[in-house]
């Protein structure tokens, strides 16, 4: 998934309001720098208001994947964003006034939140309500939107498929009233083969007819095989799936296997478009889609796009801020790459350097975990994790939206 968290909450309010204002309107120059001093514990340097919490849980969760232990002042800023309910809202600036109906909780936050305080063994309270809140705003199909009421979508509903696997919680027992899973939704959210590819879609935030998307389909993929942004390797495909109706998750997640690696075989990463704009490379859902690649067994052309990004990566991830540089240490570790020289950049130094001094840094390089169980049910799903230096986690990624912007930002 892009970090491209500036634009969520006004992004979220074209949805509401059902009009299709263009994605072009939220360009990297829309995140101006912010009104006053950022709080010493925060990653980054751009206005948070609308990514603080997301682009703050990337850089605790990759930090502790290899093997860093952030400060603690970092990890009681992310602590303290948190709402009565258990929800997280992108940004909060001032947390001594309690959240009311008014303020904007959303899926993706709590999630990423959730992942990234279990990986540094928050096991208090905090995650537990976190969960609560995202079980009592799941969708009855089985997903979840952006905010509460909104549509499922595939990057919301992996993002928090993630955070549900990283506590151990199987995502097929998290069932809505109507007793309908995450897998479910993933599942109707997937699109046929033929000129659909096998994709899963983005609705239009007009129509809300889904179209193919590779941005969602990296994140489909990886909660439909029960994983997400900590990187996690799945036993080495014979061969590319094959595209057959999605009547499970474990078929959806073969068809998106086959249109991401459709996507980058030619070029090895991923285009977006702004209109009037020629296309351009689209860095951070290449990344996503290395890990996702990682996740099904498709390591040639993981380690390909992998590549690629070690060699184009580095003015995206200067200037997009630290969540950029955790999907580029996700991606490498997914690609069994060297995260401390990727492309001759150190991205624990860089990821590092993005916020307040870490407690402790391990030298230790940690690698990706093949994994070659399934669950008891026989689904496919695997229960294996990435095992950093004291961490066993998984983290679902996801933006969603239909009016999404096409460059990414922090």
């Amino acid at each position: 998934m892009n970090v491209r968290r500036s634009a969520a909450a006004l992004a979220v309010a074209v949805v509401a309001l059902g009009t299709a204002a263009a994605p072009a309107a939220f360009a990297d120059d829309a995140s101006p720098s912010p009104k006053g001093p950022l709080p010493s514990g925060l990653y980054g340097k751009k206005d948070p208001q609308f990514d603080g919490v997301f682009r703050q849980s990337y850089a605790l969760l990759a930090q502790k994947t290899v093997g860093v232990t952030p400060a603690a002042k970092a990890v009681d800023w992310l602590t303290g964003q948190q709402c009565a309910s258990g929800g997280y809202a992108a940004y909060r600036a001032d947390t001594s006034e309690p959240c009311t109906s008014k303020t904007q909780v959303d899926s993706n936050s709590t999630a990423a939140a959730i992942q990234a305080l279990h990986a540094v063994g928050n096991e208090s309270n905090t995650v537990k309500k976190s969960l609560d809140w995202l079980k009592s705003v799941q969708n009855q199909d089985g997903g979840w939107g952006y905010n509460p009421g909104l549509p499922s979508d595939a990057n919301s509903t992996g993002i928090v498929v993630g955070a549900f696997a990283a506590v151990g919680e199987k995502p097929a027992s998290v069932k809505s009233q109507k007793g309908k899973s995450p897998l479910d939704a993933l599942t109707k959210l997937a699109m046929d083969c033929g000129k659909d590819g096998g994709a899963f879609g983005l609705a239009d935030a007009k129509s809300g007819k889904l179209a193919p998307n590779a941005d969602a389909t990296a994140a489909g993929v990886l909660g439909a095989l029960g994983q997400g942004l900590v990187p996690a390797k799945g036993k080495e495909a014979d061969s590319a799936p094959k595209c057959a109706k999605p009547g499970t998750a474990e078929q959806a997640a073969d068809n998106g296997t086959g249109y991401l690696l459709n996507t980058l075989a030619k070029t090895g990463h991923l285009t977006s478009a702004m209109p009037g704009a020629k296309d351009q490379p689209d860095v951070g859902n290449t990344a996503d889609a290395v890990v996702a690649l990682a996740a099904a067994g498709q390591r040639e052309q993981a380690e390909k796009s992998g590549e690629w990004l070690s060699e184009n990566s580095a003015a995206w991830a200067k200037d997009s801020g630290p969540a950029a540089y955790a999907q580029l240490v996700f991606a490498a570790l997914a690609a069994d790459m060297d995260v401390r020289d990727f492309g001759g950049a150190d991205l624990v130094k860089q990821l590092n350097a993005q916020g307040p001094t870490p407690k402790a840094v391990s030298e230790v390089t940690v690698g990706a975990k093949e994994k070659d169980e399934k669950d008891d049910d026989g689904s496919g799903v695997s229960v294996w994790w990435i095992v950093g230096v004291g961490l066993v986690a998984g983290a679902g990624i996801g933006f969603l939206l239909s009016g999404r912007k096409k460059k990414n930002q922090l």
